[in-house]
């Protein structure tokens, strides 16, 4: 970042400095993919503190987990790492590509075209990591 001209651009400036004074790596840290850092709760684990202990005879882990989806698309898909955490966590849920795809057009009535595209495409980038590491584990 050249010269900071605004309040905000010299928080980041700030905030790059105390990084890379913290830990020189974090010059070049990109954020990107920063999501793949925290792991995917197991069903069980999801159905345990989301669903049985609240409501036993409620909404199961895929079915809640949808609810979210939904809500996310609906508010404009603008949640990058949630959406795409939530997908991941659909996926482990027993949610097909297909059953995603659904909810995720549905919401576009909604949230509009932009997000329901925007939406996809960050299911994409999912489906596509995901396939990458079961190639790697082969």
């Amino acid at each position: 970042m050249s010269d900071p001209k605004t309040p905000f651009e010299l928080m980041m400036a700030q905030a790059q400095e105390m990084a890379k004074a913290f830990n020189p790596a974090m010059e070049t840290f990109n954020p990107k993919g920063f999501e793949k850092l925290w792991p995917t709760m197991p069903r069980d684990w999801m159905e345990a503190m989301f669903g049985n202990s609240f409501n036993p005879d409620g909404l199961d882990a895929k079915t809640r987990l949808m609810v979210l989806l939904g809500g996310l698309v609906a508010t404009g898909a603008t949640q990058d790492s949630q959406i795409k955490y939530t997908v991941r966590h659909l996926m482990e849920a027993g949610a097909t590509q297909k059953e995603i795809g659904e909810v995720i057009y549905q919401m576009s009535m909604l949230g509009g075209l932009p997000a329901m595209n925007h939406a996809l495409e960050l299911a994409q980038e999912v489906y596509d990591a995901q396939k990458d590491d079961e190639e790697g584990d082969a």
